[in-house]
């Protein structure tokens, strides 16, 4: 961790603006489903309470395009935040408008104001310096623990960094350290667990980890990219026609890296993409013309699980399955229960795959489960993160 945090600046009785992800699930009558977002932004809030800082604090929910939307207003999040913290929050009314600047001048130290999403502006996306320097104006310090959204360049994550000294949070700090000690110093053997639907959005991805890993195993949609690439049928499974050729230069390049590249050997299929499909386990040689794949089959849950269990670093992204179908989650649980009971450091990149590991109960078997999905890839892809970047070095 090359970039100064929290510890490494005296904050005693200073107003600080904290970047924050709570970009939490909410049902429809806007109740919060899964707080995890919350509750890892808690380590950094309450060290600031500690330091008597008056704490700004500032997020995104959702996509409201730069207008102001009920439904994504950050209420539920300042309701939260009181009960886990035990004192009032105050909500502002705007982000950068009357009532944010009148609450954010007469807020005292140890007291905490949550500003409104600031996705309500363009400006926010389109990091636009006025609004970085209005937005900065209101604090002495910025501190950036939004990890999920590092890799964006906004006003809230960037801008501000151009005004106010700039340093990270815990959570930063932590998702640094692990996913940074897995890609540069990693106990091996290494191996890493790629899902998800399009080998177009792991190409990155799947590059970076072929130059360091020692096993890579593909799952998820992106498999049958691979099938095809072989010259067999795939079915109505998703495919990406246009990736043949990339697959086939991927499956060489881990051949000439010396890394064992495994793809499922069998694979569940179903009649339609429905929750109660009629399904059955084929050889991944032997899909049927009008049968789609949905998870890896049994055979694979044993290879993969049997590879895993000499492993020593294990990185996860990206489903294995239909994990949202019951009856189509069966691989992705399976390999859940594998990595959850490895004698190994198991980082789990976020998303759908963190999503996964939570809905099969095992969240807190894992060494850590990243706060952000899309960040979290690029960062395995070896990109620098603005997020990240923009902050002051030790």
């Amino acid at each position: 961790m090359s970039k100064k945090t929290v510890k490494d600046i005296d904050l005693k009785g200073k107003k600080v603006l904290v970047r924050c992800d709570f970009n939490v699930p909410l049902d429809e009558n806007r109740n919060i489903t899964d707080n995890t977002r919350i509750v890892a932004a808690l380590p950094t809030i309450k060290y600031l309470l500690e330091q008597n800082c008056s704490i700004i604090l500032c997020s995104h929910l959702g996509r409201p395009k730069g207008e102001f939307k009920k439904e994504f207003s950050l209420e539920p999040v300042a309701k939260e935040l009181s009960r886990l913290l035990n004192q009032d929050v105050i909500m502002a009314k705007d982000v950068i408008g009357e009532d944010a600047k009148f609450k954010a001048t007469n807020l005292k130290e140890g007291e905490i104001l949550l500003l409104e999403n600031v996705r309500f502006h363009r400006e926010e996306t389109d990091n636009d310096p006025e609004f970085s320097k209005t937005l900065a104006s209101m604090a002495e310090v910025y501190v950036n623990d939004a990890f999920g959204a590092a890799h964006r360049a906004h006003s809230s994550t960037v801008g501000v960094a151009s005004y106010l000294p700039a340093v990270s949070g815990f959570l930063i700090e932590k998702e640094l350290k692990f996913l940074g000690d897995a890609l540069n110093n990693p106990v091996r053997p290494f191996m890493a667990i790629l899902g998800g639907a399009k080998v177009s959005d792991k190409i990155g991805v799947i590059d970076s980890l072929l130059e360091k890993v020692d096993t890579l195993m593909i799952g998820g949609g992106m498999a049958y990219t691979f099938f095809k690439a072989q010259g067999y049928s795939v079915g109505n499974s998703m495919c990406e026609e246009d990736k043949l050729d990339l697959a086939r230069e991927l499956m060489q390049k881990a051949k000439d890296k010396g890394v064992k590249f495994m793809l499922p050997v069998d694979t569940r299929v179903g009649k339609e993409f429905k929750p109660d499909t009629e399904s059955k386990t084929v050889a991944w040689t032997e899909i049927p013309d009008d049968w789609e794949g949905f998870d890896i089959g049994e055979k694979t849950i044993e290879m993969f699980s049997e590879e895993l269990r000499n492993a020593k670093t294990v990185v996860w992204n990206g489903p294995l399955g239909l994990f949202e179908f019951d009856q189509f989650a069966k691989g992705t649980n399976a390999i859940a229960k594998v990595l959850s009971e490895l004698d190994a450091t198991t980082i789990i990149g976020g998303g759908d795959s963190a999503a996964a590991v939570r809905k099969a109960g095992l969240q807190d078997k894992m060494t850590h489960i990243s706060t952000g999905g899309g960040a979290s890839l690029e960062f395995l892809e070896g990109k620098k993160l603005p997020g990240i970047e923009c902050l002051q070095d030790k």
